[in-house]
């Protein structure tokens, strides 16, 4: 932050200004306001130097931005949870929703291997541990809006049409011959020449979706192998401090995916909102409408 950032969050201090307001009022009621007003004015700017220039101080005002960012991401990334559980259809809804159960029953195994071992009633995944699990949740409830966002498109898309329109265009301008010095033909070739090139780019942009959809679908698959897997593990093992380390570990194995949801943020729209929710805790509003994926 920039100094003079911290120069007005001193000076905007209310007891600072409650000070040098009544400092300057005092000032104007004596017979010698402008030397009092000059000796104000001089506490003040060494009273802003000394305090804007204090670590401590930046440090508390550099806090106090951080949170107020925080805030605001907060209520950014609520709003897009919202859009993605309205928007997404039951079948895809219920599976988040089943992958989160599977998330808490791990939480809750976790749980009662301490109990078990140390008699502690605390529960043994730590804050950075559950925002762990809130990540691998929040990205598989993105990869699920993803799909849902792809499919939609693929839908709307006839594949069979556009390829159609691309052997009708071919087929007119071979009917045209070689070009000559028509104006006219010259015209009617380059207008077909135009819908040609546009039907292809639009065939290869729905293959690329499809590729996009195909991908998307065994990120999905792969996300809920590693929680499935997770799970078996913790059962197996009996040992919460590796529970622990486990979701940390399948949580950093998924920056692949994650820059996947970058890649594709184009088709759902869903910037900045890298930071998860509290998935893991929170609860699940569903939509009112009944929406289910056709086959």
């Amino acid at each position: 932050m920039k100094f003079g950032n911290y120069l007005k969050t001193a000076f905007l201090n209310r007891w600072n200004l409650l000070w040098f307001g009544a400092a300057s009022v005092f000032a104007l009621l004596t017979p010698i306001p402008d030397a009092l007003l000059a000796v104000a004015a001089a506490v003040e700017i060494t009273y802003l130097g000394l305090i804007g220039a204090h670590p401590k101080f930046q440090a508390y005002v550099d806090a106090q931005q951080a949170k107020l960012a925080r805030a605001a991401t907060t209520v950014s990334t609520q709003e897009t949870l919202q859009r993605i559980t309205q928007s997404l259809p039951k079948e895809l809804l219920d599976r988040f929703l089943a992958l989160k159960a599977r998330c808490q029953n791990l939480q809750q195994i976790a749980e009662e291997l301490k109990q078990t071992s140390h008699g502690d009633s605390s529960a043994p995944l730590e804050h950075f541990q559950i925002a762990g699990l809130d990540r691998l949740l929040w990205m598989h409830l993105r990869l699920l809006f993803t799909q849902f966002a792809l499919y939609r498109f693929l839908k709307q898309t006839s594949q069979e049409q556009i390829k159609a329109d691309i052997s009708r265009f071919d087929d007119r301008l071979k009917k045209l011959g070689p070009a000559a010095a028509d104006n006219q033909n010259d015209r009617v070739r380059k207008a077909l020449e135009d819908n040609l090139q546009t039907s292809r780019d639009r065939l290869s942009n729905l293959q690329r979706a499809q590729d996009n959809y195909d991908m998307v679908k065994l990120e999905i698959d792969r996300l809920e192998n590693k929680i499935q897997s997770l799970s078996e593990v913790a059962v197996n093992r009996q040992e919460p401090d590796f529970i622990s380390g486990q979701v940390d570990q399948v949580a950093n194995s998924m920056l692949e995916t994650e820059k996947t949801m970058h890649d594709l943020s184009f088709v759902t729209g869903l910037n900045n909102v890298d930071e998860a929710p509290a998935l893991l805790q929170g609860e699940i509003v569903r939509s009112a409408k009944s929406k289910v994926l056709d086959s």
